[in-house]
């Protein structure tokens, strides 16, 4: 069990469509791990971003990683931060 719940922000580009990926990793987080999470924010960007963090660390970046980034690979971050 976690010392703190945490944090999870999702910057997506609403200009670009990505809203449905974000909602999806959003369901998939809540699903996984619902009573650790202090809360999820999904946040409209612009420029083509897709930016995942936890507790403001920088998980995934569609300009640094490429993509959406593998679902699976995500989900184990996180669990890893909650370790």
């Amino acid at each position: 069990m976690p010392a703190r719940p945490i944090k999870v922000r999702i910057d997506y580009c609403a200009e670009c469509g990505y809203d449905h990926e974000a909602l999806d990793l959003a369901a998939a987080l809540m699903k996984e791990f619902h009573m650790y999470l202090d809360g999820i924010t999904i946040k409209p960007a612009g420029d083509g971003a897709y930016d995942v963090r936890v507790d403001d660390e920088l998980i995934h970046s569609m300009y640094r990683d490429g993509g959406f980034g593998d679902r699976t690979e995500l989900l184990e971050i996180v669990r890893r931060k909650l370790a």
